[in-house]
C-alpha cells in the first residue's frame, strides 16, 4: 500500500495492514477527543478490505461527521479509507473522470454534467447529503439593491458548473436577465476576493463563504427560492459505477454511517455542531445558522419514490436540459440514463434495520 507524503494539517493514522488505513486532512486527534466517542452504529463488518477514496467538501453535512468520528475506521475496520478534500463539484466530477476517486460529494448540476455527453461517465447517485435551501443564495453589496431586478447591468460570481450557477441561471432567466448582467466564473476561493476588490457587485455562493459575504452585504435570494420555482439543486454523493458494483457491502456500511450523522444533525444537534465546527474550522454559532439552510435525508426518505426511488432521476436530468441551454453539456441522454444512475440498493437496506 502505498502512503502519501504528509502534508501540513493532514493525519495519519495506520496501523499494521490489517488493520486498515485512515488518511484524514482536517482536525487533529487532541481537538476529536474532546467530542463524546462513538463506536459503528451497526456491526463492523471486517471482511471488507478493500482501499475506499472519498471526496469531500467544506460543506455542513453528514461527510464531515462521519470523518471525524472516525466511523468508516470503526465500521470496516480492515478496509483503507482515504479522505481528500476538493474545492468545487467540477474538481470532483474531473477526478472521477481520472479514476481517482471511489466516491465524491458533488452538487446535483455536476452530477448531471457528469451524466451528460460528452463525459458520460459511470457514476452512481448513492445518497443525498442534502437539499439546498438558504445555504446557497445570491448575495449583493449594494444595500439598495433588494431584488434580483436592481442588478441590470451588473457583474456577478459564481462557480460555473456548480448547484449555484444553476441557481443563479433559473432566476436571472425568470427574471429576464439573462443579457442583461456579467456572469464571471469564480471559485469559491477567489469570490472573497473579487468582493472585497470590487470586481463583482454579486455573489450566488455558499457557505462559508457565503458569511463572509454578508459582513458588508446581505442576501436577496436562495436556493429555496429558486426550487419553489421549479429549480431544485441538491448535493449529493457520487460513487464510481464499478466501485458500486464490486463493493456492496462496502456501500452498506458507508450509508448507515451516513444515516447515522443525519440522525445526529436531527436528534442530537449540539453534538453535529460540534464535529460539523471543529471539521469546518469556524464557530458553532455560524454552524448552526449553516444546518438551518439545508434539509438532511434520513435512509428512509432516501430510499422513497420521490429521491434515490427514481424521482430524483428527474430532477437530474431538468438539471442536464437547463446545463444544455448554456453550453454546459453536449447532449442530454434519456430519462433511463439519470434514473438508471440512482443507487437505492444500500439506502433500502439500512432503513430496514
Amino acid at each position: 500500500m502505498r502512503i502519501p507524503r504528509a502534508l501540513p494539517g493532514v493525519l495519519l493514522a495506520c496501523s499494521l495492514p490489517l488493520t486498515g488505513c485512515i488518511v484524514e486532512s482536517g482536525r487533529g486527534e487532541m481537538s476529536r477527543s474532546l467530542i463524546p466517542e462513538v463506536n459503528c452504529p451497526v456491526e463492523p463488518d471486517t471482511s471488507i478490505t478493500t482501499d475506499i477514496r472519498i471526496g469531500y467538501q467544506q460543506i455542513p453535512n453528514g461527510d464531515l461527521i462521519v470523518k471525524d468520528a472516525n466511523l468508516l475506521a470503526k465500521c470496516m475496520p480492515n478496509a483503507t479509507i482515504t479522505w481528500t478534500q476538493f474545492s468545487s463539484g467540477a474538481d470532483v466530477v474531473r477526478a472521477f473522470g481520472s479514476n481517482a476517486l471511489d466516491l465524491g460529494l458533488m452538487g446535483s448540476a455536476p452530477t448531471a454534467k457528469s451524466l451528460s455527453a460528452p463525459l458520460n461517465l459511470d457514476v452512481r447517485v448513492v445518497w443525498v447529503q442534502d437539499v439546498i435551501g438558504g445555504a446557497e443564495s445570491l448575495a449583493v453589496k449594494d444595500s439598495a439593491i433588494d431584488a434580483i431586478a436592481g442588478l441590470r447591468g451588473r457583474r456577478i460570481g459564481v462557480p460555473f458548473g456548480s448547484t449555484s450557477h444553476l441557481s443563479l441561471q433559473s432566476a436571472l432567466d425568470k427574471a429576464g436577465l439573462a443579457q442583461s448582467v456579467t456572469v464571471i466564473n469564480l471559485e469559491p476561493s477567489a469570490i472573497l476576493g473579487a468582493w472585497q476588490g470590487d470586481q463583482i457587485d454579486a455573489a450566488w455562493i455558499w457557505e462559508p463563504t457565503l458569511s463572509e459575504l454578508t459582513k458588508d452585504g446581505h442576501v436577496i435570494m436562495t436556493a429555496e427560492d429558486t426550487a419553489e420555482a421549479g429549480s431544485p439543486t441538491y448535493d449529493l454523493e457520487g460513487a464510481r459505477g464499478e466501485f458500486v458494483t464490486a463493493n456492496p457491502a462496502a456501500m452498506r456500511m458507508w450509508t448507515a454511517a451516513q444515516n447515522w450523522a443525519v440522525g445526529l444533525i436531527r436528534d442530537d444537534r449540539e453534538d453535529a455542531v460540534a464535529r460539523l465546527a471543529g471539521q469546518l474550522g469556524v464557530d458553532p454559532d455560524q454552524v448552526r445558522g449553516q444546518l438551518d439552510g439545508y434539509i438532511y435525508l434520513d435512509a428512509t426518505e432516501q430510499a422513497a419514490p420521490k429521491y434515490l426511488g427514481g424521482g430524483l432521476g428527474t430532477d437530474i436530468r431538468n438539471t442536464a436540459l437547463f446545463l444544455q441551454t448554456q453550453s454546459g453539456v453536449d447532449a442530454v441522454g434519456p430519462p433511463a440514463v439519470y434514473t438508471g444512475a440512482l443507487y437505492p440498493d444500500a439506502a433500502r437496506e439500512v432503513a430496514q434495520k
